[in-house]
């Protein structure tokens, strides 16, 4: 008899993973959800093959609740590889490594240092931008000519960690859609340098911390005002229209409901009230 991969029953999980190195975020899924014996799930914030570190995964009704998470800002650690370069701006690509010019210390930490603010950068065309609705990893696969719009990422904070020529390791902590990719060349220009990143790993995504795929409750991470509801809760659990007279807060914004069983996410719009996430249940 073959044995069952995945389980039929639904399953409500909120964990953080550790995506290792040279594993694409939905192949590591993949792997997620054959642990847990569950085919729903969802991951927010890819991570490119190269890089390691924090994933956030939710299975069933969870993976609805992504855009209310407190998930930014991120922060990464990295390495650059000086006198390297690179197609994709990491080591899958490597197209020359050149001797690099030994660098004054103090000079690489107030480089870092000035890495703070919103900074103009190019994306890789080795990212998951899309470009007239395709990815520009898979154009440049493909061969094809690829020409990234700048964009900008806010950076709270850059620090230096080490330099062990030609590598300079540094953390930093930025906004979310940000590419630690281009902030490395940015890095090496400053520097008068040329190099690639050789590592990068996502420490963590707003408050989301790997913690040996701990359980985490929903509620404590959404990035939502809670509001009381003082009405029937049967009207609410089966998706009935509610007034806005049986809410405490009536300005108008996105809102939890919370029960013991199951949570709403409500919106209010000049007095009227709607369901954006009705009767998630917890556990």
């Amino acid at each position: 008899m073959q044995k069952r991969l995945y389980d039929k029953e639904s399953l409500n999980k909120l964990i953080v993973v550790n995506k290792p190195i040279y594993m694409s975020s939905n192949s590591y899924l993949n792997r997620i959800k054959r642990k847990y014996k569950n085919k729903k799930a969802g991951f927010s914030g890819t991570l490119d093959p190269f890089a390691k570190g924090c994933l956030i995964v939710a299975f069933g009704q969870y993976s609805k609740l992504f855009k209310y998470l407190k998930k930014t800002p991120k922060t990464y650690k990295a390495v650059l590889w000086l006198g390297a370069t690179s197609e994709s701006l990491d080591l899958e690509n490597i197209i020359d490594v050149q001797e690099a010019k030994r660098l004054d210390i103090n000079d690489i930490k107030k480089q870092i240092d000035s890495l703070v603010g919103d900074i103009t950068y190019t994306p890789p065309k080795f990212s998951a931008k899309k470009i007239d609705g395709k990815r520009a990893y898979d154009l440049a696969r493909e061969g094809k000519e690829v020409k990234m719009k700048e964009s900008t990422m806010s950076i709270t904070n850059t620090k230096f960690i080490s330099y062990s020529h030609p590598f300079i390791t540094f953390e930093s902590t930025v906004s979310e859609g940000s590419y630690i990719r281009s902030l490395g060349q940015i890095l090496a220009k400053k520097l008068d340098s040329i190099g690639t990143l050789s590592y990068l790993e996502r420490i963590n995504e707003g408050e989301f911390f790997y913690e040996n795929e701990k359980d985490l409750n929903p509620l404590d991470y959404l990035d939502l005002d809670k509001n009381i509801y003082t009405g029937t809760k049967e009207w609410l659990f089966d998706g009935k229209k509610i007034s806005i007279d049986y809410l405490e807060k009536k300005e108008n914004g996105s809102y939890i409901i919370e029960f013991d069983d199951f949570f709403s996410i409500i919106e209010i719009n000049e007095n009227e009230v709607s369901y954006l996430l009705n009767k998630v249940k917890l556990g």
